[in-house]
């Protein structure tokens, strides 16, 4: 890791009216949210040894024959990525501690809702790609979402053989059709009030911050969807001559040579870059 540029980018955050947070895949990853791998072997072995699924992202697009087997493995993931322990918190605790005193906001991909969870106030959250912890009408004939926590613990704690029981199967409150995760996958998306009053949040907090100091700090996202953050991330710092674009990502850090000095690509591990970050300003 470059020296030089985390002092940059320490001084750049010391120094920040507003921080704008991006966050992508490799920062849960970083906190141990992990899609393949031991962890994904631990926790769908039997699945694994059926379907020869290699990892967690390919086997959700799989066609389950039952519904049974459907919410088996679902319920498995949402357990996992959003309701069990956190892997390694730390990481999130180090970011909030970086930039709790400062005005921010934060804008992510990831659907494990871990800002919430370790303290980031969700007034100052915007989950563009839905929340594990909501589902909505497959059709769907109605914009809404709906808490599943408790529905998804006793599938977890009650599937046998890969199976829940059916009387646990989720049914839209309307249309009485199946129900699926709220994540972003088709035109199916349901978008519901709340995902909009935190897009307006966001557009607001933008737009408050078109000038001044302000740091883009874009953790861990990378090519698949760089049109949700990373492009729109270096198009405001660009227009902003005191603005910072800083682009952390194992493997993946990416930035625009037109920004000069004013970007920082750091390609290391989040979690260590943020814990450099916190010993360097204390």
């Amino acid at each position: 890791m470059s020296i030089g540029k985390l002092a940059r980018l320490a001084e750049a955050i010391q120094d920040a009216d507003a921080v704008m947070v991006g966050a992508g895949s490799g920062l849960s990853a970083s906190a141990g949210f992990l899609y393949y791998g031991e962890r994904f072997e631990h926790h769908f072995s039997d699945f694994i040894i059926k379907y020869g699924f290699r990892d967690e992202y390919s086997a959700s697009f799989f066609d389950f024959p039952t519904e049974e087997e459907f919410w088996a493995f679902w319920s498995r993931v949402i357990y996992y990525e959003r309701y069990a322990p956190i892997p390694k918190p730390q990481v999130f605790a180090d970011l909030l501690a970086l930039i709790e005193n400062k005005d921010y906001f934060v804008i992510t991909t990831n659907t494990d809702h871990t800002f919430q969870r370790t303290g980031f106030d969700k007034q100052r959250l915007f989950y563009t790609q839905g929340d594990y912890g909501l589902w909505q009408c497959r059709r769907p004939c109605h914009q809404k979402t709906y808490d599943n926590e408790e529905t998804v613990r006793q599938m977890f704690e009650q599937q046998r053989y890969m199976k829940v029981p059916s009387d646990l199967i989720p049914r839209c409150p309307r249309c009485g059709g199946p129900m699926y995760p709220n994540l972003r996958g088709g035109s199916w998306f349901v978008q519901d009030e709340g995902w909009h009053e935190a897009q307006r949040r966001y557009e607001a907090f933008a737009k408050a911050h078109r000038s001044g100091k302000v740091v883009y700090l874009d953790l861990g996202t990378g090519n698949n969807t760089p049109i949700i953050i990373k492009i729109p991330f270096m198009q405001m710092a660009l227009r902003n001559p005191e603005a910072t674009y800083a682009s952390i990502n194992f493997g993946q850090a990416d930035v625009t040579p037109l920004l000069g000095k004013r970007g920082i690509a750091i390609n290391d591990d989040i979690g260590i870059v943020l814990k450099e970050l916190m010993e360097d300003m204390q």
